[in-house]
């Protein structure tokens, strides 16, 4: 097999449990470190922690599904969609920004 997957260090798969609110609730939420290193990661692109960003996307796909079958699990994948999506994500951001300070422009 591929010396690739061999040399990861142990400390990337063990996992991680942290605290997390959603809607007032403090809730845990278990991931391998890997995985939550890429959505400090992401969060971090997104200027917020990792906490409000996991909240966050749990309000959001709430909001667009009415429920979330499996969040540790979405979370695993969203970080892998990230990873294939980085420029499209850093686009998004960008808009997003520029639209925040056209509005904060025409506001003042």
């Amino acid at each position: 097999m591929c010396n690739l997957f061999l040399s990861q260090d142990p400390s990337s798969y063990a996992a991680e449990t942290r605290p997390i609110r959603l809607h007032g609730h403090v809730t845990s939420i278990r991931l391998e470190a890997a995985f939550w290193s890429i959505l400090e990661q992401i969060a971090d692109r997104e200027a917020m922690p990792v906490a409000r960003f996991v909240s966050v996307l749990h309000d959001e796909i709430m909001g667009q599904r009415g429920e979330v079958g499996n969040f540790a699990s979405f979370l695993r994948v969203t970080c892998l969609h990230w990873l294939r999506h980085v420029d499209l994500h850093a686009a998004q951001v960008a808009a997003r920004i520029g639209a925040a300070k056209e509005k904060h422009f025409v506001l003042a």
